[in-house]
Parts: structure tokens; sequence; C-alpha cells
């Protein structure tokens, strides 16, 4: 799965436990009750999703009411398909932990949790992704080149993305403070410049929690080339983090798809 670009239904669970839409608060109070690992249910009628049932939103519900409505019915899924990353997004900016996976028809496929994500994250394969850009790097610029792993100061990086969103920047700190960041990839431009080739929320996150340096793989080139990040950093004025700019999207455009995907 290294170089594939993984998808939600490599992560999501199949085997999904689900309340009927007629089903009582009573008889979910019941469930939850009884159950070591549900904390909440998608609401079907057959196979078709209709809302998603939290322990909160049966606090105050008479137990005789129906899960039609009491259930929150502005659902946010994700299809199959879906690429991880978006998924993770879409997860950090709900401020949810389980997203049910529909198929096109919008009929229940799976669920996909924050820690499914998460493990996606840490399974991710890093050596490949360098491996790819020193590739990249051979066949444009015909320069020799070797891989270090250290690690690198961050106020030493130059970075060559302008922008992050702020509300990922969770995820990366959460990543950060349980040991779960992956090592960044920088590259060695023959000692001109060290560059931020992949890692920008992680430094960013690093950098807000006043993290001096990290783990890298480090892209070593045998000589300085005009490499196109660095005219890119160039032209956006980048020099250190600082640079960076947080991008806070209060209505993500990924947020606004996979709702869509419910309505439709």
């Amino acid at each position: 799965m290294g170089e594939q670009k993984l998808r939600v239904k490599d992560y999501m669970t199949r085997d999904v436990v689900t309340v009927d839409v007629d089903e009582t608060v009573a008889d979910v109070k019941r469930r939850i009750a009884e159950s070591d690992e549900h904390s909440g249910f998608p609401v079907c009628d057959g196979r078709r999703v209709h809302g998603f049932i939290a322990a909160r939103d049966l606090l105050l519900a008479e137990d005789d009411e129906p899960m039609f409505k009491v259930m929150n019915d502005d659902l946010i899924v994700a299809h199959p398909d879906m690429a991880i990353n978006d998924t993770a997004r879409v997860i950090l900016r709900s401020g949810i932990q389980k997203l049910p996976v529909v198929d096109d028809a919008g009929n229940l496929v799976g669920i996909i949790s924050n820690a499914d994500v998460v493990r996606s994250q840490i399974e991710r394969a890093t050596p490949g992704k360098v491996d790819k850009l020193m590739q990249t790097l051979r066949n444009i610029h015909s320069v020799g080149m070797h891989q270090e792993r250290r690690t690198v100061a961050l106020d030493e990086l130059r970075p060559t993305q302008s922008k992050v969103y702020t509300d990922e920047l969770e995820g990366r700190k959460y990543e950060l403070e349980n040991g779960l960041a992956e090592p960044l990839v920088v590259i060695d431009n023959g000692g001109r410049d060290l560059l931020l080739a992949d890692g920008h929320h992680r430094v960013k996150a690093a950098h807000r929690q006043e993290i001096p340096e990290m783990d890298a793989y480090v892209i070593v080139l045998d000589r300085p080339v005009e490499l196109g990040m660095a005219e890119t950093a160039q032209k956006a004025n980048l020099h250190s983090i600082d640079d960076i700019q947080e991008v806070d999207y209060a209505h993500h455009p990924l947020v606004e798809t996979t709702k869509r995907l419910q309505r439709d």
C-alpha cells in the first residue's frame, strides 16, 4: 500500500452496529449502557443512513421518542473512495469522532473513526515518498545525492508551502504529544538551503509548542541546483516558519462535499 493513495475503504470498519429509525430512546439508552465500546450509532432504515445518534442526544429526550425525531440528521459522511487525508481533515474540522461511510446510493457500507485515521498516518511509508522525490530530482537536475536520517533545527528550515490549515494543526499537535509524528522530508541543496519538502503542518504545530528540532529524512544534493520549490519559496517571500500563513476556514469545501453526498 506504500505508494498508493490511501482510501477510506482501506481503513474503515465494515461490520457496523446500527439502530433503526423507529427504535425508541429507551431502547438505545439500554444498548449504550450494555455496550463497552459504543456511545452512538448510525440511524438507518434498512441500509439507508438517515442520521446519527450519540449519547448526548438522548439526555433530554423522552424515553418513548423514536430515533427519527431525536437523531442528528445534519449528517456528514465519507465515501469509500475518499482519500484518507481528506477524511482526516473532515474529522478534525468537524470535531466528530466517527464518520459513516456510504456508497453512491447513500447505503451504509462502513464507519471510519479518528483512531482509524491516526493509524493510517502512522502506517504511511515515508521512505517510499523520499525515494520517489530523489528519483524525480535525479531525472530533472542530473545531480548526485544521498539520503540521511537526522535531527534538524526548525529555525534553519526554509518552507516551500505558504499556507496551512489552522484546525488541522490540532491533529499534528496530538501526533507530536503522543510520539506519532512521522519524520519531515528536507532537501539540503548543496549547503545553500535546507528546504522543507514535506511536513509544513507538523513544523508549524511544533513551532507553536516551542519544539526546537525534529526528526527528518534529509536528501543531500552534491551541489546546489536551481530547484523549482526554492523559486516558489522566493516568490512567496518564504524564509522561515513564521512566514507560513495559517488559514482558518469555517466551512471547508471538503465538509460541504460530504454533506452533499448524503443529501443527494
